[in-house]
């Protein structure tokens, strides 16, 4: 009987999964898999720390609608890619984390990065969390994982593998074959849930459809468009949905935020919403009326019923898939022709303008710092049709998306409900894996950019012609402004950096750099690194004192830039979350 070890098992598996990259940081641990790979077309793309591992696993899930899988080593290499794991389960991402571990017939001697139990650690931040004990079970266990992963709501599932079990060899015949990695499972609305769902928008004047990412990975692009088009609804969108309809359609509103931008135009707020696979939370202004007020009739559908009915009251609550959904309401509409609301969904369909119309008319002065908004402008009319976006910082993030023309569903990525800073280059570089033949650009801020720099090298290294515009405003932004808002100008803390040169850094490791600092050397700049082929860095110098237009929202202060007047004896303003009130 031949006998096979450990790690030959787990890359035959994930082989037969059709897991063709995985992302990793060396660690001898999991040596015996890592040099299994090539031997079963698995791509290995290893990083310089574990968080962009992990993040990179992340971004190639998110924008494939697949399975990201991430290897790392025991003991610190897993604490490093905790960050990964968290940004993943608060996002819904399924992501196969790999951790190594020390043997088990050493447990409780004080072994070389063990003495810390990372299953209980992983657990609450993971879909499940095992440690695998036996050799022979890897492939049964590994399939039960990426199952797990990826059937219903998706998340990141945690395999540890002690180096005794994965180094270990066992006879084939004791090895039970896994076949069945994913399940087909995408349950249908009951009918009558459907008929109350028509009913409901009958009867609605300003309706609305709210889309998140449980409508991405459905796959339900042609169905939404089809349902929009033929019930002329307006459709607006969180970070996680773009792409999925075409970003110049008429009925594409943009952001959530258009929402609560809607009265400066003279729009009145909508009276009823049919949210797509989002949930209610930061995304949504939490429990503030700024984007959907609280008379509004709600549909909500998603996948997790846990998921339905968190701050808001709904009125009809579907756990249901996204796709087979609309294809549901599509069927049963048939013919019908539904009210006409055209001019509302003419309003909100222009509201993606809305930034053209609030900065349209900044004229740039010699000397002084780009706008921010017409930097990113800059860079994403530089762009092809085809590119994809990631968006890093805690306000550079918030420009890009205004301006992104995002044509590929998951072709634009940024923070989500963990707000973890330096998740870019990571991300870039699994979006770049999933498409290779695609321009990938990461707009970050100078704060964010600090993190993970020397993820350069991995880009140079690997061949991945990552675009990475820094905008560069020599602060943590959203911090400085945050506290200038809240305590004066005067008393701002540890939220100003120095005006460093990171394209330096970038030539240092092998790839391009430059610096730019009008709209023409920003445009200049983006057609040589899309002509390069190599990995590039843009240090682009933007005006520190404008502040991005949601962070009145985020300061609870609605549409203005500055936090509300408060009585000092009924409230307190707390950054980003509900203000305190006695």
């Amino acid at each position: 009987m031949t006998r096979v070890d450990g790690g030959e098992l787990l890359a035959h598996t994930l082989q037969r999964a059709g897991v063709k990259d995985v992302f990793a940081l060396q660690g001898g641990h999991l040596d015996a898999f890592l040099v299994a790979c090539d031997g079963h077309g698995i791509r290995l793309t290893d990083t310089r720390h574990e968080a962009a591992a992990g993040h990179a696993a992340d971004g190639y899930a998110r924008s494939s609608a697949g399975l990201g899988v991430c290897a790392v080593t025991a003991g610190p290499g897993f604490a490093n890619a905790f960050p990964a794991i968290v940004n993943a389960h608060l996002d819904a991402v399924p992501v196969l984390f790999l951790v190594g571990a020390a043997p088990l017939r050493e447990d409780e001697t004080n072994p070389l990065q063990g003495g810390i139990d990372q299953v209980a650690m992983a657990t609450p931040t993971t879909k499940w969390a095992y440690r695998i004990t036996h050799t022979e079970r890897i492939p049964e266990l590994i399939e039960l994982a990426i199952r797990k992963a990826t059937t219903g709501k998706p998340g990141p599932v945690l395999i540890e593998i002690p180096i005794d079990i994965l180094f270990g060899s066992v006879d084939e015949g004791a090895v039970r074959r896994a076949d069945n990695f994913y399940v087909d499972l995408a349950p249908a609305p009951g009918t009558d849930a459907v008929s109350q769902a028509l009913d409901i928008l009958r009867a609605s004047e300003r309706p609305v459809i709210m889309i998140g990412g449980g409508a991405r990975f459905s796959g339900c692009q042609d169905e939404l468009r089809a349902f929009a088009e033929q019930t002329n609804v307006p459709v607006v969108c969180n970070s996680k949905a773009f792409g999925l309809m075409p970003p110049d359609h008429p009925l594409h509103g943009g952001t959530f935020n258009v929402l609560a931008a809607a009265p400066m135009v003279g729009l009145p707020p909508p009276d009823t919403v049919l949210m797509l696979g989002a949930r209610f939370g930061l995304f949504t202004a939490g429990r503030s009326e700024a984007i959907v007020p609280e008379s509004a009739t709600i549909i909500q559908v998603n996948v997790e019923a846990a998921d339905i009915g968190r701050i808001r009251n709904v009125r009809l609550p579907i756990v249901a898939d996204v796709r087979e959904t609309l294809i549901a309401l599509t069927s049963a509409l048939g013919d019908e022709t539904l009210p006409d609301w055209g001019e509302w969904a003419t309003g909100i369909g222009n509201l993606k303008h809305g930034m053209d119309m609030l900065y349209g008319d900044w004229n740039e002065e010699d000397g002084k710092p780009v706008h921010p908004y017409h930097a990113v402008k800059a860079i994403a009319e530089a762009c092809p049709e085809d590119t994809l976006f990631i968006g890093d910082g805690g306000e550079s993030h918030l420009w890009i998306q205004h301006v992104a023309r995002v044509n590929i569903p998951g072709g634009l990525i940024t923070h989500g409900y963990l707000g973890c800073l330096g998740i870019g280059p990571g991300m870039a570089m699994g979006v770049q894996r999933a498409y290779p033949d695609n321009p990938v650009v990461l707009v970050t801020g100078d704060g964010s950019a600090g993190f993970h720099i020397q993820e350069f090298e991995t880009m140079v290294r690997h061949g991945l012609p990552v675009i990475t515009v820094i905008l560069n405003n020599q602060a943590w932004g959203m911090s400085w402004h945050g506290q200038r808002a809240m305590f004066g100008h005067n008393r701002t803390v540890i939220t100003k950096l120095e005006d460093s040169n990171y394209e330096e850094v970038c030539v240092a490791f092998g790839g391009n750099g430059e610096r730019a600092s009008t709209v023409a050397e920003i445009k200049d700049a983006m057609a040589r690194a899309l002509a390069s082929g190599v990995p590039t860095c843009i240090n682009v110098s933007i005006d520190p004192e404008v502040v991005e237009p949601s962070m009145g929202i985020m300061l609870g202060g609605g549409e203005d830039s500055e936090a509300p007047e408060t009585d000092e004896t009924s409230e307190t303003v707390m950054p980003y979350y509900e203000n305190l009130k006695e």
